[in-house]
């Protein structure tokens, strides 16, 4: 799977994002779930980790804890227990290193990988705090829509800061515009909403054109789920600064 490719699946990915949000709370915990699943089983595969097996069952516990912490949690903020959970995640990765038998190779790559993969994945939550924050679907409708459009321009053969400069722009106007039309917002904390995810995809887009063709499938969607997932939690801060 090449770059462009990969670049439209994450658009793909975000709008259906954005539709669970529109239908409602428990549809967009169940997305935010499936994304960190994919994610869990694609990501040691990406790395080329040697404990494949170990390093997916603790980044999807970490995931699927982190989504079902923040759809529990009553009150705000929403996310006060993620940090537990990152704290057990990134332990319960140490203890899966301590129980490998294969002599433990490349150790300090295994366990740096795998922490990597818990933080990404506990981002997810984001996406279920933002839905239950003030004006919920409008914040999450519009950021994953600015998602959408900046990794669908990402896909446009644009490189260096040329590339950057519209993903970027095309990704803030689209927050702006749908900030504008969606209640409960405007296009300000759209605007920014779309350029902090704007800028997201923009580096993600420069790191992994360096890679520019995946064979394993399930390495390539761990690729293109990456970005959404990250964008939960950058979602949910600008909503919070911004939205309230």
């Amino acid at each position: 799977m090449d770059v462009s490719t990969r670049a439209v699946l994450t658009a793909a990915i975000a709008t259906l994002v954005a539709v669970a949000a529109f239908v409602g709370e428990l549809p967009l915990v169940v997305a935010a779930g499936v994304l960190t699943l994919v994610f869990a089983v694609g990501w040691p595969l990406l790395l080329d980790l040697p404990n494949r097996l170990g390093s997916s069952v603790v980044i999807a516990l970490g995931g699927a804890a982190a989504v079902i912490t923040g759809a529990a949690t009553r009150g705000e903020p929403f996310l006060r227990e993620l940090p537990v959970v990152v704290a057990l995640a990134v332990l319960l990765a140490f203890v899966n290193e301590l129980a490998r038998q294969d002599g433990r190779l490349r150790l300090v790559e295994s366990v740096t990988g795998t922490v990597t993969g818990v933080l990404i994945v506990t981002a997810a939550a984001g996406w279920v705090a933002s839905g239950r924050t003030p004006g919920a679907t409008s914040l999450v409708v519009t950021g994953a829509v600015a998602l959408a459009v900046g990794a669908a321009v990402s896909a446009v053969p644009l490189l260096g800061w040329t590339g950057a400069s519209v993903t970027t722009l095309c990704a803030t106007g689209a927050g702006a515009t749908v900030g504008a039309v969606m209640p409960d917002l405007d296009p300000v904390p759209g605007g920014v909403l779309g350029l902090a995810v704007g800028i997201l995809i923009a580096a993600l887009h420069v790191l992994f054109h360096r890679v520019p063709s995946m064979t394993s499938r399930w390495a390539a969607l761990a690729a293109a789920v990456l970005p959404t997932l990250v964008s939960g939690i950058v979602i949910y801060v600008v909503g919070r600064v911004l939205v309230g």
